[in-house]
Formats: C-alpha cells, sequence, structure tokens
C-alpha cells in the first residue's frame, strides 16, 4: 500500500492490518529480552509505562517503520503515551471483551492510535483481536463495568449488543503489528494454542492533545516537536533492565492505571 492507501483505509475502516514491522530474528531478540527481565522482575503482564524500564520495548515503540505509520495518521508530532505488554498464558481463560480504547484515558480530543505488534503468533485459535470496520465514525459507545476475573482489561469494562458477525479478524505472524482508532470496537478471544501470545500494546497520540482527568500525566516526543508541552516529560530505558528507573516505572504504572479507571 501507499501512503495514501493507508491513510484511507485508516479513516474508512478505523484499523489497518497487517503491517510488516521487524523480522523473524529481531522478534526471537526481543522476546528473549522480554523473558529475561521477567525471570528478574516477575511478570510484566499489563503493567504500563514499560518503555521506561525495558529498553527493548522502548526501541520497538519508536522503530521507524511504526512511526511511520503513525505519521500518516496523526502527523509527524507524536508523543508515545503507553506501552505495555499484553501476555495470554498458553491454553488461559483470559480474555478482552469488546471496548473502546479512547474511553478511559481522560484526553480532550481522539487524535490517537493504538499499535498492536506480535512477538508471537496471534491466530484465531490463540485468541488474536477481533475489530468491526467502521465502528469508530459513531463515537463513543457505553460501557459496563463486569467483575469478569478472566477479563484483561482493568473494570471488565464491556460494550454489549455487538454484531460479531461484521468483525474482522486481525491475524498477525511475529513481527507484524495492527494501528486502530481509540474508536475502534475490538476484542480478543482465549489463546487455545500451547505458546504465550504475545503483544506489545503501544498507544500514541498527538503533541496536542490535552489530558483532562490527570495533570500529572507523562509522555514523550518520539517524532517531530512537542510545541504544546501538555505532559510531564518521560525518560526512555537506557538498559535491557534499567534497575535505576524502577521505582519511577511503579510510579507511573500506579498513576497511569489510576487515569484509566
Amino acid at each position: 500500500m501507499e501512503v495514501n492507501d493507508y491513510r484511507s483505509s485508516f479513516q474508512k475502516n478505523g484499523f489497518i492490518s497487517p503491517v510488516d514491522i521487524i523480522d523473524v530474528d529481531q522478534v526471537f531478540s526481543h522476546r528473549k529480552k522480554l523473558e529475561e527481565a521477567e525471570d528478574v522482575l516477575g511478570s510484566l503482564h499489563y503493567k504500563s509505562k514499560v518503555h521506561t524500564i525495558i529498553k527493548s520495548a522502548y526501541e520497538l515503540a519508536s522503530n521507524t517503520k511504526m512511526l511511520d505509520m503513525v505519521e500518516t495518521i496523526l502527523g509527524d508530532n507524536i508523543l508515545l503515551y503507553n506501552v505495555t505488554y499484553i501476555i495470554k498464558e498458553p491454553n488461559s481463560l483470559s480474555h478482552v471483551s469488546w471496548h473502546q480504547d479512547l474511553t478511559y484515558w481522560g484526553f480532550d480530543a481522539d487524535f490517537q492510535v493504538s499499535a498492536w505488534l506480535a512477538l508471537s503468533e496471534a491466530s484465531e485459535l490463540s485468541g488474536a483481536m477481533r475489530m468491526i470496520p467502521g465502528s469508530h465514525l459513531d463515537g463513543q459507545k457505553d460501557h459496563e463495568i463486569t467483575n469478569d476475573k478472566n477479563n484483561v482489561l482493568l473494570q471488565g469494562q464491556t460494550v454489549r449488543d455487538i454484531d460479531e458477525s461484521t468483525s474482522v479478524l486481525c491475524a498477525l505472524k511475529p513481527g507484524q503489528a495492527s494501528f486502530h482508532h481509540g474508536w475502534t470496537l475490538h476484542t480478543s478471544m482465549p489463546n487455545r494454542s500451547n505458546d504465550r501470545r504475545i503483544g506489545l500494546n503501544i498507544q500514541y497520540i498527538s503533541t496536542k492533545m490535552k489530558q483532562l482527568k490527570n495533570k500529572k500525566d507523562t509522555a514523550m516526543c518520539v517524532r517531530g516537536k512537542d510545541h504544546f508541552n501538555n505532559f510531564i516529560n518521560e525518560k526512555p530505558a537506557t538498559a535491557d533492565i534499567d534497575f535505576k528507573a524502577l521505582e519511577r516505572f511503579k510510579e507511573l504504572d500506579r498513576l497511569y492505571k489510576q487515569t484509566a479507571t
């Protein structure tokens, strides 16, 4: 696809998938670094702001191909807002209900892109995402809080009465990514495969976005210039595990989850 084709597809459907980002050798290397970090730090599943403590996560989020795709949608001034690993263990019940990402963060606008980079195969068997084409054009939907302990979302937020027959499976090979709008309805089912389903979820926003819920919210500029300074500046990890940033990382994770609930 040409740049204009990607932009048109995103505007029409609310997502782009799949896009080749890194090769198999790079996938192996980044997965190895994640799992070595887990051996030291414990589970990193659904921990926020991992790019401030894990150098590999920052390298992937700031990858030129990733940023080129985001630039076609948001323009050339881009903030990295959050990076988190979403990991479904083999044959687990973990799933993600139908929802819209922008429901949670308290932004004043929707100049935002959610990216999902596969570090293992994301197939129908392993619980790849499904999206509803064009759903971003309908704006925000009502979300119901649930008590489903297997729902990955912080409060089990769920949009009801979805016509799932219109959904599209966004299968990804390792090293491929998808990009979707913050109002695009999406979901993913449990991982019934024998391998971990590992994805790096990355949130990008335009520098002109404002945070209305948390005056202490943080982000970092990864392309262009931030002329607005609406967020406190973060620092990227400088080592495979940046132990100097550990306490700050814990605080950032806490503040992010506080904002998103």
